[in-house]
């Protein structure tokens, strides 16, 4: 019979972890801070150039930094909710507070999902890289299944802090692709014009703004790091330096390459300078593109093995009862996030429906009625409680707006490019 640690313990998932076990709680602020940025910082910014083309430069500017306001905002909500409930270790456990066991549960196959769809739009991202690199050498298929597996056998270690090191590799390879790129494309400078206003249609500009929200989608995976610190006061400093780096990155990498490659910019951008350019900047991002497939395959993993043996001793054993179930949720997963990437083969069409479905919700609403749960009866206690609420129930309207609107543009995307887009499980190239 499974032996149940003491209730008090319990709580959080991982307290009372007994010497010779797993060590979950052992990540400082800094290792944190490199698994956020691994995270995020990969397939968003590949995208952001194309969206300010759509955009115009003024707006596109405006949103980056209000989103990333916005988000730095919303993560801390995120943090505060964690250090008031210490039992949460992710957004299903979240929305059980908020909604009980129906909203735990739907909120946990959401996330689930979202986890896996991003999983698949970086196997996706992975065979666009190897058809660049060969002159389309093998079956995309081929190409999808070797980024799978190699990611799996990326994603066997079951504590953070031992992926947080890969994360460097991770964060490493991005910056260095993109500053390539931004190089290159100022040197060659294929289509030197950029438009401070476009008029783009509604569809066109809520796609846009779906690569941008996804690129500062990772708070599904911040409960999850935060539950692994050592002090998970120390949750804020990593938040601020994350959000720092991305939004400069962020902003400057979209700047530079719509400027210079004009309003014909490819997504994912790193396939708008020269060939020979995108071969060498595709070859050093394939750090990014796996690892940060990585970091994403590994929290949405620990929330179903935590779910399984929360308030257990085999949480942390080294047994093979414990490590094979690790094994099996990985498999699982990138299994099912293959599937995926066959199923969708269009970059641009895929992050916007995982953005539009899942990243409004975990990137704005839920945020927003957090802060509400945390200060029932104080809402207009003081001018300032009044400002917080509008802000919050703002926060809310907002991830309405952009789930739905984003689904229905997603969705006419989809239907008229149905024809000039790849067939699902096809070998063509989609480079």
């Amino acid at each position: 019979m499974e032996k149940v640690m003491d209730p008090e313990k319990s709580l959080d998932p991982f307290a009372g972890e007994e010497a010779g076990g797993v060590q979950y709680r052992s990540m400082k602020w800094w290792n944190c801070a490199i698994l956020m940025i691994a995270q995020s910082v990969s397939l968003g910014v590949l995208s952001l150039p194309s969206s300010m083309a759509v955009l115009g430069l003024v707006p596109g500017c405006i949103i980056i930094v209000g989103i990333g306001a916005m988000t730095t905002y919303t993560g801390y909500v995120v943090g505060q909710f964690k250090l008031r409930y210490p039992q949460v270790h992710n957004m299903a456990d979240a929305s059980e507070i908020l909604f009980g066991p129906w909203g735990r549960e739907i909120f946990g196959i959401a996330q689930l999902l979202c986890f896996i769809f991003l999983m698949g739009a970086h196997i996706l991202t992975f065979s666009i890289m190897m058809n660049t690199l060969s002159n389309h050498g093998a079956c995309t298929i081929i190409f999808c299944l070797v980024g799978a597996i190699l990611c799996f056998f990326l994603t066997l270690s079951r504590r953070l802090e031992e992926v947080s090191y890969l994360g460097i590799i991770s964060s490493l390879s991005i910056f260095t692709a993109v500053m390539i790129t931004m190089i290159a494309i100022g040197i060659e400078a294929p289509d030197p014009r950029a438009y401070a206003i476009t008029h783009p249609s509604l569809m066109n500009g809520f796609q846009a703004t779906l690569n941008i929200v996804l690129a500062y989608s990772g708070h599904m995976s911040f409960f999850s790091f935060q539950s692994e610190l050592a002090n998970p006061a120390d949750y804020p400093k990593a938040l601020i330096a994350f959000q720092v780096t991305d939004t400069t990155l962020y902003l400057v990498t979209a700047l530079v390459i719509y400027r210079y490659g004009g309003p014909n910019v490819l997504s994912p951008a790193l396939l708008s300078t020269s060939e020979i350019v995108s071969k060498v900047a595709f070859g050093i991002s394939i750090g990014t593109i796996v690892i940060a497939g990585v970091v994403i395959c590994h929290v949405g993993a620990k929330t179903v093995y935590v779910r399984l043996f929360r308030g257990t001793h085999t949480m942390s054993e080294r047994s093979f009862r414990s490590y094979g179930t690790w094994v099996l949720i990985t498999f699982a997963m990138w299994t099912i996030a293959w599937v995926i990437a066959e199923a969708i083969p269009v970059f641009n069409d895929l992050l916007n429906m995982i953005a539009a479905a899942f990243c409004s919700w975990f990137s704005f609403g839920l945020e927003g009625l957090f802060w509400l749960k945390m200060n029932r009866g104080q809402y207009t206690a003081n001018y300032k409680k009044m400002a917080l609420t509008a802000l919050n129930v703002f926060l809310v309207g907002v991830c309405l707006l952009i789930c739905g609107m984003g689904l229905w543009a997603t969705g006419t995307s989809i239907r008229i490019n149905a024809k000039s887009a790849g067939r699902p499980f096809a070998c063509a190239s989609n480079a």
